[in-house]
Formats: structure tokens, C-alpha cells, sequence
């Protein structure tokens, strides 16, 4: 039996149609129209309880996406848009890989990204997810937004769990903001156009500062009786080569000693690991909010790049 239809009378989705209707241009006929076909979704809450990346230990999230055949994968999309692919790299200063990687983790290139209707899950999770309401009623309203200037329909268009759509998986406020229209047709179409969508993943890790030529990921060699103590969710860049040395962590990359840094734990089936993210690390995790996130795009990137690299030898 599916949920009740979502009370448009209710206090807080009340207010929200009328921040919608005073901010935007909406009328308020048409928002509660569209707001009376959302259909709640039970599961997605399920799912926001308990996210692949925060109870899974590393080495078994490595697992689920370091396949053969997600590295197959990916050498054949770069092989497909290699021209469009490169030139794309050359004028955002992003590798290609990452750009390949990314897409690769987020939707398998393309091969999942219709599970929900967009407005379900965001409706769902901006009035039925007290947590993060006010950052989900803020996408619902940027959703509403960008069906009206990409003309999408609100009713078909189609995401995650969380309301991300397209290949890259982009939350509304977020398409508006970097989505970029590459192939000249004056859409920025992240679920058809393969130029759209790689020159947005790289406008993306562009705009939050990607520093070509940089590292993204060391690993790390302990001395016998190391001192030191992780924060598990940390991704700031609170450290640095030599403070980390300090502490026993010598890292496996010739770097200069001031350089910034994040200690980040990657246990193995065996034990404790650990690794080392810079800057660029960082910035992978701005496209999703994880450090195992970020080591998967990182891996995957650096299987994907040899191959197609050693394919050129």
C-alpha cells in the first residue's frame, strides 16, 4: 500500500509553497498542483539511515566498485570521447580520469540513474527527514527552479534517493550552479550529452579549486610505535607531511614537508591502514562528502588511466 499523498496544509509545507510563490514567480495553484502528485517514499528515509559510505569498512566499499569490469568500462567511455574527452581536460586542467572515475562511481557511466522521481525524493526528505529538512526543502525549491529553465518535467524526471540527477548526479542547486552547456545546443543535458556532462564534472572539481599537476592520494609507511589519533570524519587539510611525520607517519610520496594534508583510515580485511589526502583530495570530497568516496574515485581513476595508457605503448 503506498504512503498517504503529502498534506499541503500541513504547517511546514504550507510555509514552504509560500516562500516558493514569493520568491520564484510560481503560482501558488501551480505549486500546490504539483506538490499534490509527490508521492512519499518510505524507502528513501531507510536509505538516508544508513549511506554505503559510512557503514561499510573501506576495504569492502573498495570492493564494490573496483571491478574489472567498472575499469572496462571506463576505458571504453574514454576510448568513445576521447577528442571530446581531452579537450575538455586541457581547458578545465582536470585529468581525464577523474572526470571518467567520477562518473564511473556515481552512475557506472550512465547505467543507473533513474531510481526515483526527483520530486518524490526531495519531497520526501525536505518534509519527512527532520535532519537535513531545511537543506532538502531548499532543493526542492531549486528543483522546481531548474525544471522550468531547462523545461524538464517535473513529473518524469527521474534520480537518486536523494534527488541527484544525470549521469554526474548533481542535486538541483547544484545543476543550476555548474552544469554547462559543452556540445552547443543551448541545454546543459546531463543524462544525453556526453559533452555536457564530462565538461560539467570538470567545471565542477574547476571552480572548487583543483590544482593540475598536484597529488590527490599517498599511501603511508608507520614507524614501529607511532603516536597519533584519527578523527574518522575529518576531511579538512589539518596536517602536513612533517607534522605527520612527526607523529610516525611517513608518507610514500616526495612532497615537500609544508605541504597540506589529511590523514585518512582505509582499513584492509587484515587491519588497520591508513593513506594521506592533498589538496586535489580534498576537492574530490566537495563532490560528495567522503573520504572513501574520494579513495574509490582516486583508485578507480589510476586503473582506468593504465590501461588506457598502456594501450597507447
Amino acid at each position: 500500500m503506498s504512503a498517504a499523498p503529502f498534506d499541503v496544509h500541513r504547517p511546514e509545507i504550507a510555509q514552504w509553497i509560500d516562500e516558493v510563490v514569493s520568491h520564484d514567480g510560481w503560482s501558488r495553484k501551480s505549486v500546490v498542483a504539483l506538490l499534490a502528485q509527490a508521492q512519499p517514499q518510505p524507502k528513501v528515509l531507510d536509505i538516508m539511515g544508513r549511506p554505503l559510505e559510512k557503514v561499510a569498512p573501506w576495504w569492502e566499499y573498495r570492493e564494490r566498485f573496483m571491478t574489472p569490469e567498472r575499469v572496462e568500462k571506463g576505458v571504453q567511455l574514454w576510448l568513445d570521447h576521447r577528442l571530446a574527452l581531452e579537450h575538455i581536460s586541457a581547458e578545465y586542467q582536470v585529468p581525464p580520469e577523474y572526470l571518467v572515475a567520477i562518473l564511473g562511481v556515481e552512475t557506472f557511466y550512465g547505467r543507473a540513474t533513474c531510481r526515483y522521481r526527483v520530486l518524490d525524493a526531495l519531497a520526501t526528505l525536505a518534509f519527512d527527514y527532520p535532519p537535513r529538512a531545511s537543506y532538502f526543502r531548499g532543493e526542492l525549491e531549486q528543483f522546481l527552479l531548474l525544471t522550468r529553465e531547462n523545461k524538464l518535467d517535473p513529473l518524469t524526471t527521474c534520480g537518486s534517493y536523494a534527488g541527484a540527477m544525470g549521469v554526474p548526479q548533481f542535486m538541483p542547486s547544484v545543476y543550476r550552479r555548474y552544469a554547462v552547456n559543452a556540445d552547443g545546443d543551448q541545454k546543459r543535458d546531463l543524462w544525453g550529452s556526453w559533452d555536457d556532462i564530462l565538461a560539467s564534472v570538470a567545471n565542477y572539481l574547476h571552480e572548487w579549486g583543483w590544482t593540475p599537476g598536484k597529488p590527490v592520494l599517498a599511501e603511508t609507511t608507520l614507524d614501529p610505535d607511532p603516536s597519533f589519533e584519527i578523527e574518522p570524519h575529518n576531511l579538512d587539510l589539518n596536517e602536513t607531511v612533517g607534522s605527520l611525520g612527526a607523529h610516525g607517519i611517513k608518507v610514500d610520496l616526495d612532497v615537500p614537508a609544508d605541504t597540506p594534508a589529511v590523514l585518512i583510515s582505509a582499513e584492509q580485511r587484515d587491519g588497520p591502514a591508513y593513506r594521506v589526502g592533498f589538496h586535489n583530495f580534498y576537492v574530490i570530497t566537495r563532490y560528495n562528502h567522503s573520504a572513501r568516496y574520494a579513495m574509490t574515485v582516486h583508485d578507480l581513476a589510476t586503473a582506468v588511466a593504465a590501461r588506457v595508457h598502456g594501450m597507447q605503448q
